[in-house]
């Protein structure tokens, strides 16, 4: 239960031997939040790689997304700490371009440290001192409180001057041996203050330990984002605004007209620097920490070595995790410095690659857009096109991909990250291809760490809305994302080679928008959102059903769909199957049973772990059954782009007025962007 008001150290002790609280270090705390429940710990694949996700960074309205091996380092960082390892006298940091969720993977994790904290039996507590009246050299100070938040069990272990006495009076309080041997797992001496007033009330009762601990009271560490108390950040300054105080405090005025008594370590405000706001089992982020100049990277060597805080030789050890981040280029300069080489040492590396799965990169593509209503220039509610998502999602994923066409086209690497069929293409060659480019010294050549940024992104979408047509039509248009994407292409890469790779991968993304788009088009045709879905499964069950020995003349076959649980029967229409094979143009007999084969070993895989599988992410095949139903559904129209490009006939009339009210009514489009996608549909520019 959690303490509302100060109480007696005695009476805190007592209440800590119940088990009412706790005494823990940051990294046993972080560890316990991490693995309180294992139920909450999947093994996935990524990339062809098996890994941990671990759901607690899952949780909330805007959670992390992605980021696996960022989490799985992290974890086994505070796991190797909270067991005593060598990690617990290092601090973790976070490399990489900007952009690619660092900061908010730390501002994630703070945030849910602090609501950790702030369960009642996990609360942190302090001590303060009160200063009785006669005790010379304070002032009209009246109470002092533990500067670094001291745990009250440091204190218990620092009452007497020897080792044997402190543990002799945690027995006398009804300690056992083991919370004995536990408490001194993590001990640590009392800060410089902390132990000079303890010897002054010492002094001031003449060692009478009753009175003494009766002017000690226990208090509930603040937890606070703002006041910088249990989590706190500091951002690296410029060389002329930043000093070591905002770092570990300074002398204070205020308290030395006070303290009469110069040395007293109290006149050292500690509270005026950030680490002490963190010491009593706190966590520290160092924004860009390797920008800071040299005499606080030096504050920092030592209070990550041995975790203390040191001022004019006094010292104040701390419990504090401390994470940081930076950019490659910085870590890079500083690692030229070989002076600076004990700092580095102290450091465990985590190189943070930008998001390459194109379906988690949707879910980052609505952060970046926000949830709330978007209006244009005159006040009106801006609609957003069904397929912006996609388009903007696709543009920044390719980007973020490397060049192996040796062994897989980009198209190929995409789906794979994403975890979807790619043909024939394992994920072996994936696995492979990041294995080797793991071994790449220059870090901005390994897989996914360079490309088009979060920020980049939101540039795109901030552009986007500055045109004049999204505007004038009010909505976000989709195939408007690629000209957004030029400009900032344009704008921001300034390196040639990236922004050639860059204008390619638009290309290839415009592709893969044209083929989504004739997709929706079909559905808009057939006036039923998930028509391509069903012919798409229509072909598998049939080649299925071809495969079959106990197919009869009639070419009906009945069949459970794993989907439904229903029963029902399906003839097989071997036109309509070699159609869609002619489409993927597969000519002979052998080159369509190897497919249907590969179908057939894809479907019987994917099963056992999605039962709703649906083979829309096989581009190609969603494509050739597309093409195969416009050509046979509406021959005699002369196709579905001559009937929609043509409507100087009456019937060509109705039936696009039929496909605009369809996509504005069942497909949430809008007359603006279901006109634009039309009139894109009907160009030919970009066909693939």
């Amino acid at each position: 239960m959690a303490l509302s008001k100060p109480v007696t150290f005695q009476k805190y002790m007592s209440e800590l031997k119940e088990g009412e609280h706790r005494f823990e270090n940051v990294f046993q705390m972080l560890a316990r939040m991490l693995f309180t429940d294992s139920s909450r710990i999947n093994k996935i694949i990524v990339n062809g790689r098996t890994t941990y996700d671990f759901l607690r960074f899952r949780t909330g309205k805007k959670h992390i997304i992605g980021l696996y091996e960022v989490i799985n380092n992290f974890v086994a960082f505070i796991k190797d700490a909270a067991e005593d390892g060598e990690s617990k006298e290092m601090a973790f940091v976070l490399v990489g371009e900007p952009g690619n969720g660092k900061t908010f993977f730390v501002d994630y994790l703070s945030a849910m440290y602090r609501d950790f904290v702030s369960i009642p039996e996990n609360s942190k507590y302090t001590f303060r001192y009160k200063i009785p009246e006669g005790l010379e050299g304070y002032g009209g100070i009246n109470t002092i409180e533990s500067q670094t938040f001291e745990d009250p069990v440091i204190l218990a272990m620092n009452i007497f001057e020897k080792e044997g006495e402190n543990q002799e009076n945690l027995t006398k309080m009804g300690f056992s041996a083991k919370d004995i041997d536990h408490f001194y797992s993590n001990y640590r001496p009392l800060g410089a203050d902390s132990e000079f007033i303890l010897n002054d009330l010492r002094e001031f009762y003449e060692d009478d330990l009753t009175k003494v601990l009766e002017q000690i009271d226990v208090i509930r560490v603040p937890v606070s984002s703002t006041l910088g108390t249990i989590t706190g950040k500091y951002p690296a300054k410029d060389k002329l605004t930043s000093s070591g105080v905002d770092l570990v405090g300074e002398e204070s005025i205020q308290r030395l007209l006070h303290i009469t008594n110069t040395n007293n370590p109290y006149r050292f405000d500690l509270r005026r620097g950030a680490l002490a706001r963190v010491g009593g089992g706190g966590i520290h982020f160092a924004d860009e920490i390797f920008k800071n100049k040299t005499d606080l990277m030096k504050i920092y060597l030592g209070v990550v070595q041995n975790r203390v805080i040191e001022i004019d030789a006094f010292k104040w050890p701390i419990d504090t995790f401390i994470i940081a981040t930076s950019n490659n280029a910085d870590v890079q300069n500083y690692r030229a410095n070989g002076e600076e080489k004990p700092i580095l040492d102290r450091c465990k590396f985590c190189y943070v690659s930008h998001n390459t799965n194109y379906k988690l990169q949707e879910k980052l593509t609505r952060y970046a857009l926000g949830g709330g209503i978007k209006t244009s220039f005159t006040g009106e509610e801006l609609h957003i096109d069904p397929n912006l998502i996609y388009a903007l999602s696709v543009i920044v994923t390719l980007s973020r991909l490397p060049r192996s066409e040796d062994k897989l086209t980009p198209v190929e690497m995409m789906k794979l990250a994403a975890g979807e069929v790619a043909g024939e293409k394992s994920m072996k060659a994936l696995a492979e291809i990041v294995e080797e480019l793991e071994h790449e010294s220059d870090i901005s050549k390994r897989f996914g760490q360079k490309g088009l940024g979060q920020r980049d992104l939101a540039r795109m979408i901030n552009t986007q809305r500055g045109f004049p047509e999204t505007n004038e039509g009010r909505c976000i248009f989709a195939l408007d994302a690629f000209k957004a994407a030029e400009d900032i292409i344009l704008d921001y890469v300034q390196d040639n080679n990236d922004r050639a790779k860059y204008f390619e991968d638009l290309k290839i993304a415009k592709s893969l928008y044209r083929k989504r788009i004739r997709t929706e088009m079909f559905n808009a045709f057939m006036d039923e959102p998930a028509a391509i879905k069903k012919d798409v499964m229509m072909y598998v069950n049939m080649i299925i059903g071809m495969g079959r020995s106990d197919l009869g003349a009639d070419k009906i076959i009945t069949y459970r769909d794993p989907q439904t649980g229903k029963t029902q029967p399906i003839k097989i229409d071997e036109r309509f199957v070699n159609a869609v094979e002619n489409e993927l143009e597969m000519k002979t007999a052998e080159q369509k049973e190897s497919f249907r084969s590969q179908i057939r070993k894809i479907y019987a895989q994917k099963l056992q772990t999605e039962k709703n599988y649906d083979f829309m992410d096989n581009v190609d095949l969603v494509k050739a059954v597309t093409d195969t139903r416009l050509n046979s559904d509406i021959a005699s129209a002369g196709g579905l782009v001559g009937a929609l490009a043509n409507r100087t006939n009456e019937d060509n009339e109705k039936l696009y007025n039929r496909i605009v009210d369809t996509m504005m009514n069942k497909l949430n489009y809008c007359k603006t962007c279901a006109e634009k996608t039309i009139e894109f549909f009907c160009t030919q520019d970009h066909q693939s």
